[in-house]
């Protein structure tokens, strides 16, 4: 009887077992800007029994928003989800205008490969209303997971402050502790809306940063991409040809695999011992010449309290700040990445 136990647990510990019968799925909605990563994110959500995902909405970023509303469809079609709602939310960022990256994602957002016309439908609900109802809906319940721009989630905190306290846990892919990949500070979702970010990280809910420090080091790179191409399906043949372009992108700059930013996002909210956190207090630049858009993470969660005499300041003591943010410091990159292939695999 032990023996059998103990084999149960380690098949429900399995990556790509599904999760027990008994095991309530967490309630998500995810924020998207759909290009390539997100697609990745997208579909690996889907295909996670640990995920119940309530809802995508759209934002623009990677692509446009009307793009993005297009590839969001898109996306569920192919992975026969129908029963998720996909709306969309803001035309642009909070206070600048957009830009978008189809130099990193192919002109469609999608590594220009071409999928068939959607037979989902959006939703005809505004994203960030779309937010608000469900949050009421299940208080306690739902976890938001952003992975672009901050701007809808932003607009749901501004009309309706009475969320915050209802939802679960934000799980933003964004961010760094370590420098950009925009720039020498700004990581890009961050940048495209710092306004919303510090909003969003302010706002006084649970918050989990996965940031480029992680994401760096779940590089997908040939041998995944070969693992992969040995099953077959629909969405299995899609994600082969979108991480196909991935990688060689990534190799025209030096690198060894392509970044699963997006996707650790989701990772997390599949199973948080994927990763290590460090609770710190964070604020977004916003107004920087060189810095907006960085995530300036306080480690020790301490500032000095200077006091004016006379014509200088003097340091009298040690300030606590309190911490904001579970920021991720370290992943266990292979397994999240099998874990991946294996929910993908045979779709």
């Amino acid at each position: 009887m032990l023996c059998a136990c103990l084999a149960i647990a380690a098949l429900a510990a399995a990556p790509g077992v599904a999760a027990s019968p008994q095991a309530k799925a967490r309630k998500v909605i995810i924020d998207t800007d759909p290009g390539t990563d997100d697609a990745i994110a997208i579909l690996l959500a889907l295909n996670s029994p640990e995920l119940d995902v309530r809802a995508l909405t759209v934002v623009p970023g990677n692509v446009t928003a009307a793009q993005g509303l297009q590839n969001a469809l898109k996306l569920v079609s192919l992975a026969n989800r129908c029963d998720v709602a996909v709306a969309g939310g803001a035309e642009h960022p909070l206070f600048q205008k957009l830009i978008t990256a189809e130099f990193w994602h192919g002109k469609n957002g999608l590594a220009n490969v071409e999928l068939p016309a959607p037979k989902c439908k959006a939703d005809t609900r505004f994203g960030p209303d779309l937010i608000i109802q469900m949050v009421h809906e299940a208080p306690h319940e739902i976890t938001l997971v952003p992975i672009g721009p901050e701007t809808n989630i932003a607009l749901a905190v501004l009309k309706d402050p009475s969320i915050v306290p209802l939802v679960k846990e934000v799980i933003v892919m964004g961010g760094s502790i370590s420098g950009g990949n925009v720039n020498a500070a700004a990581e890009a979702n961050i940048y495209n809306d710092p306004e919303a970010a510090q909003i969003v990280f302010q706002a006084g809910w649970p918050v989990t940063m996965v940031g480029l420090d992680v994401g760096n080091e779940t590089l997908f790179g040939r041998k995944h991409l070969a693992q992969l191409a040995k099953t077959h399906g629909p969405q299995n043949d899609f994600m082969v040809s979108v991480l196909d372009f991935l990688v060689k992108l990534s190799e025209k700059f030096g690198d060894t695999g392509s970044p699963m930013y997006d996707p650790l996002a989701v990772g997390e909210a599949i199973d948080s011992t994927l990763m290590k956190t460090q609770a710190m207090h964070v604020d977004v630049e916003t107004r920087g010449e060189f810095s907006r858009g960085e995530t300036v993470a306080n480690r020790r969660n301490e500032i000095e309290r200077n006091v004016l005499h006379g014509d200088r300041y003097i340091i009298e003591g040690v300030d606590h700040v309190k911490p904001n943010v579970e920021v991720c410091t370290s992943v266990e990159g292979e397994r999240f990445i099998q874990l991946f292939i294996s929910r993908i695999e045979g779709k």
